[in-house]
């Protein structure tokens, strides 16, 4: 499994298939019970079909704007859809800034969406 580690907090991203919204809810659960030890979980997703569009994002209490922004554009740019993309963050006892929280992020997703 790939991940991006900086200033020893780890980043691990992952990209899940969904279908629709209440399915997210059961991953991030699902997620949580499997890494009780991670500090934050955040995503972005896009639900698209012939008939609607829903997406959504999450920063999961890291600094507004540094990781399920970016994450959303990410899949937007790429038009990637009916995925959620994750990125589980485990800290490493050094605060990043939110300049670098940004990056990690970005960089951590970019690992896994080629």
């Amino acid at each position: 499994m790939d991940f991006l580690e900086i200033k020893k907090s780890k980043f691990i991203p992952l990209l899940i298939d969904i279908k629709d919204k209440e399915e997210t809810k059961e991953i991030l659960k699902k997620l949580w019970n499997e890494n009780k030890k991670a500090r934050h979980i955040v995503y972005a997703y896009i639900i698209k079909n012939e008939k609607i569009t829903i997406n959504g994002y999450s920063d999961d209490s890291e600094p507004k704007g540094v990781a399920g922004i970016p994450l959303y554009s990410l899949l937007e740019s790429k038009k990637i859809y009916n995925k959620m993309l994750v990125v589980i963050r485990y800290y490493g006892g050094i605060e990043l800034g939110k300049s670098n929280l940004l990056r990690a992020y970005l960089n951590a997703a970019k690992l896994i969406i080629k």
